[in-house]
């Protein structure tokens, strides 16, 4: 007897793996590159990971020296200031001495007063000294030099003394070869009817001549300044002067008791 056909049976996915076709080239190709993109992303994120880490720790390296550098700043500034504040003691101790001196019921004579004022000077330049700023020493009779004398203004001499400084209003400071501040003196210039009488052909008169029109060119100069600046001061007190109600500025009180109005 012949046996019973068998029965179809559905298809199980087991069934559907075993039975796959295997992939073809290019699902190959694309399945490689896909992994390899992969591998690279990765190997940059680890890389980005890397370069910040340094870039942070160089951060930190930065301010860690910027906050050395400014502390070393600061120690050197006080250290250079140390002795300037041990000349200023002194002064100060000095001044306040001699301020309660002069406030006695027996103040000392006022003779002394030009001593006591010198000495504070002097008190004063060795502090700048101490700061690397010299005196120039300049004296009346030395030839007027434009790169350390501002001229403040000229004054008639005789003919030996043309481009002379004739007096000192304010002493000059030097650091080294370097004019800090220039002496402000009064220079000599020989009148012009002088100039001819000097029959004995003195050589000393004729160098001196430029330097003494160059020193009375500069005071001219400082004096033009010196008006530009007094202007320039009584236009900004102007400016801050109230106004009144129609917007002008308000009339100022003159001696006499007349108004005028500022200009």
């Amino acid at each position: 007897m012949a046996p019973p056909p068998e029965e179809p049976r559905e298809a199980s996915p087991g069934d559907a793996t075993a039975t796959r076709e295997p992939e073809s080239e290019p699902a190959k190709e694309l399945t490689r590159q896909v992994e390899e993109l992969t591998r690279q992303v990765a190997a940059l994120t680890d890389t980005a990971r890397r370069e910040h880490e340094r870039a942070a720790h160089r951060e930190q390296v930065i301010d860690r020296l910027h906050g050395e550098n400014q502390q070393l700043r600061h120690g050197l500034l006080q250290e250079a200031l140390t002795p300037v504040r041990a000349g200023l003691y002194r002064l100060y101790d000095t001044v306040a001495r001699e301020a309660a001196r002069w406030r006695a019921a027996d103040p000392p004579d006022a003779a002394l007063a030009g001593d006591l004022l010198a000495a504070v000077a002097d008190e004063v330049a060795e502090v700048l000294g101490r700061t690397g700023a010299e005196r120039c020493g300049v004296r009346p009779g030395d030839a007027y030099d434009p790169a350390a004398h501002r001229p403040a203004r000229t004054t008639p001499v005789e003919a030996g003394a043309d481009g002379t400084v004739v007096e000192v209003l304010a002493e000059g400071f030097a650091m080294g070869e370097r004019v800090l501040r220039k002496a402000s003196v009064v220079v000599g210039r020989v009148a012009a009817g002088n100039t001819a009488g000097n029959a004995s052909g003195n050589a000393s008169g004729d160098d001196v001549k430029p330097a003494a029109a160059k020193a009375e060119k500069d005071a001219k100069k400082a004096d033009i300044t010196d008006v530009s600046r007094q202007q320039r001061d009584r236009k900004d007190v102007k400016d801050r002067l109230p106004r009144d109600g129609t917007g002008d500025t308000a009339p100022e009180r003159v001696d006499g008791g007349t108004d005028k109005e500022s200009e």
